[in-house]
């Protein structure tokens, strides 16, 4: 379930004023004397995510924007829509905003999905306790593996259920490539009272074929958020709306199996 949350800033500011650190406060500071209250310190998945801001430019006066919350448990995304509907405005962090629009919605997976955030795995070194950069490490099949090994227990701990999927997380991935033609991009983030950068990436495409059996999976996973620190507002994922092209060709397919049927 996804809670979108539009605001209007009563002040400009750059767009580096908010942080993921921001927006986790505020998240965490609206659970308090509720059942979700001691989730920041449990050593725990916390099982909920959020996007970055968009539009990504600074913030003015006045001008609109937006984030989404999502999480698999609805009744997290329930106790935050009241919250917030309590309230006609908020801080982020010492910015004030006016609260606009709060709207509670749930999406299904299509097969074809891009990053509203981006994505951190840890590092293949064990010894460097960091996280795993494309440039340093150069794997993206240990990038694919880590993915996956996540994605399957977190599932498995929310659901109780011993899933397994049939091939990799991903049929299909193109990532996001930087002018410098790298893919790594680098976020500042606190950590146990220190400030560093979090080697990331975003994917304009992650492709995987939607079936009965793994429908569910992907719907938490739009809901969970891919890869780790996930709370922390890494590894939000959006569907992908079919193409016309693509739209067409699924209803000529439909229109033809409709033709052999007796």
């Amino acid at each position: 379930m996804r809670l979108l949350l539009t605001f209007r800033p009563v002040e400009s500011l750059p767009a580096d004023a908010v942080t993921k650190h921001t927006v986790q406060g505020l998240i965490y500071s609206h659970l308090w004397d509720t059942e979700y209250w001691r989730r920041h310190d449990e050593a725990r998945f916390k099982f909920f995510c959020f996007s970055d801001i968009f539009p990504p430019e600074d913030f003015r006066t006045g001008e609109e924007k937006s984030f989404i919350i999502s999480s698999p448990d609805e009744n997290f995304i329930e106790t935050l829509y009241e919250r917030f509907n309590e309230r006609e405005s908020l801080y982020l962090g010492k910015m004030k905003v006016e609260v606009v629009k709060l709207k509670r919605f749930s999406l299904r997976p299509t097969g074809r999905f891009i990053t509203g955030s981006p994505v951190v795995v840890r590092s293949m070194n064990r010894e460097r306790k960091g996280f795993f950069s494309f440039y340093h490490e150069e794997s993206l099949e240990y990038f694919i593996t880590r993915l996956t090994e996540n994605a399957l227990k977190k599932y498995r701990v929310f659901t109780g259920e011993d899933f397994e999927l049939d091939g990799p997380i991903f049929d299909r991935m193109i990532p996001r490539v930087r002018k410098n033609g790298r893919v790594d991009i680098y976020v500042r983030v606190r950590m146990h009272g220190s400030s560093f950068l979090i080697p990331s990436s975003t994917w304009r495409l992650l492709e995987k074929k939607i079936t009965p059996d793994n429908r569910d999976f992907y719907a938490f996973l739009m809901d969970t958020g891919i890869g780790e620190l996930n709370s922390l507002g890494f590894g939000f994922l959006n569907p992908l709306a079919s193409s016309p092209a693509r739209k067409y060709k699924a209803k000529r397919k439909m229109e033809q199996r409709n033709r052999k049927r007796p």
